[in-house]
């Protein structure tokens, strides 16, 4: 059984010839004629998608960058010895990283589309995680390279160790000068380009591959320190963000479950919240009623049964039905009061209406009132309002006339007469009749 399955893990079997693979690689190192035409191309569209946030577009473009060829040949060349190798494939890297940040830079100096979308954003915070993907992304590319099926390997392992997306980054960051991008970015790439080139070597020695020069134990000894330091390097920041990062997602989910079990207490309900995983904070906004301290400090206290220390939970008042409530009676005052003022308005302007009609009709009055009585010379008759003596106005309107004539006493017999026909000439009940 174990025969069995050493004999499957076995990669002899299917193995190129080494030289075959080492002019694989060599060829691939050499950024020239076509190599470097789809090198430009990928750079371009990489830096297109990133701008867009594309994915489908960045995809395209791991596809058909070249730049894994120099990396795979580092290891390669490192493993086997072969220093004129490594020199070249130092260089090509060295060309194709510069050719890189400058065309992205200087496309991202002149697009008009600035905002940093998420496909960017995503570049700039490498962990253990990507770690693991450029080494086992590395793995599988080497094997791949030196064994006659192929199949489809390449292409999956420019998708997953995504060499040429960070760069262009990079040249994001230069572009605009937002260092906190350039350094993330470049140091995913970082990643990326140490633990392919590792993967690489690795597979290189274990597969005996032929080596090119001889060197001492001394100078080994040398290369396997620098080689190593290169590595922890290279690694132990990404430790310290992946545990920032498991450290995140904890809070986020615990922080989750927790407000899933305040959204309603006790009249009050969550009409929003926000995490704050930096400042380990928690902000509830509450509609209903107000919460007073009691109730505060009982929903506090329920963090710690979702595993949340020391976390601040800052509550603000969204809408309260109580004064919502009490507007809504202050809004119907308001309206009682402009429909009185409006009534006020209305009557106001009825009597003012009704004097200017008053004082239009005057000669016909008197002509109508010497019809009847015609020792009267002159009439003056005005609407007002009565005062009873306690200071209030009768509801009941009111008229006073003036009459003037040369026979006083004639007039003072007819005086009831007078009255009840200026009662009947203006509907009203109120006269008060003065002789002058």
């Amino acid at each position: 059984m174990i025969e069995k399955l050493l004999s499957a893990l076995r990669l002899t079997e299917e193995k190129e010839n080494f030289d075959t693979i080492h002019d694989i690689v060599e060829k691939n190192i050499v950024f020239r004629g076509t190599n470097l035409w789809i090198l430009i191309f990928a750079i371009v569209i990489a830096s297109i998608g990133l701008n867009v946030n594309s994915t489908a577009v960045i995809i395209g473009a791991m596809l058909i960058s070249p730049l894994m060829g120099p990396i795979t040949g580092i290891g390669y060349s490192i493993a086997t010895y072969d220093f004129d190798l490594l020199k070249k494939a130092l260089y090509n890297f060295g060309f194709a990283v510069g050719a890189s940040l400058l065309a992205s830079t200087v496309y991202f100096a002149i697009t008009p589309l600035s905002d940093a979308y998420s496909e960017l954003l995503a570049r700039t915070s490498p962990t253990i995680y990507d770690v693991l993907i450029a080494l086992f992304g590395g793995l599988a590319g080497i094997v791949a390279t030196t064994t006659k099926n192929k199949g489809n390997v390449i292409p999956g392992v420019a998708i997953a160790t995504a060499l040429m997306p960070p760069l262009c980054t990079a040249g994001y960051g230069l572009a605009t000068t937002k260092w906190t991008f350039f350094f993330g970015a470049f140091y995913l790439f970082t990643i990326n380009t140490v633990f392919i080139a590792l993967a690489t070597l690795l597979t290189t020695k274990f597969l005996k591959f032929p080596i090119k020069a001889m060197i001492n134990e001394k100078q080994r000894t040398s290369a396997n320190r620098w080689i190593m330091a290169i590595v922890f390097i290279t690694t132990v920041p990404s430790i310290y963000f992946g545990y920032t990062l498991v450290k995140k997602e904890q809070f986020e989910f615990n922080a989750n479950r927790y407000i899933s079990n305040i959204t309603i207490v006790e009249g009050g309900f969550l009409l929003k919240n926000e995490i704050d995983v930096a400042k380990r904070e928690i902000k509830l906004i509450y509609g209903g009623r107000t919460l007073d301290s009691l109730l505060k400090s009982q929903i506090q206290a329920k963090t710690k049964d979702f595993g949340l220390e020391d976390v601040n939970v800052v509550f603000q008042q969204g809408l309260n039905l109580s004064d919502f409530n009490k507007e809504l009676t202050q809004t119907e005052g308001f309206k009682t009061e402009i429909n009185r003022l409006k009534s006020l308005l209305q009557a106001s302007e009825a009597r003012y209406d009704s004097l200017v009609n008053l004082g239009g009709q005057g000669p016909k009055i008197l002509r109508e009132i010497k019809a009847i009585f015609p020792e009267i010379t002159a009439i003056a008759v005005s609407k007002v309002s009565f005062f009873a003596e306690e200071g209030k106005t009768e509801d009941i309107p009111g008229y006073a006339a003036v009459i003037k004539s040369d026979a006083p006493a004639k007039i003072m017999q007819n005086k009831g007469k007078i009255e009840a026909w200026l009662k009947a000439r203006f509907d009203s009940e109120k006269i008060f009749l003065m002789l002058q």
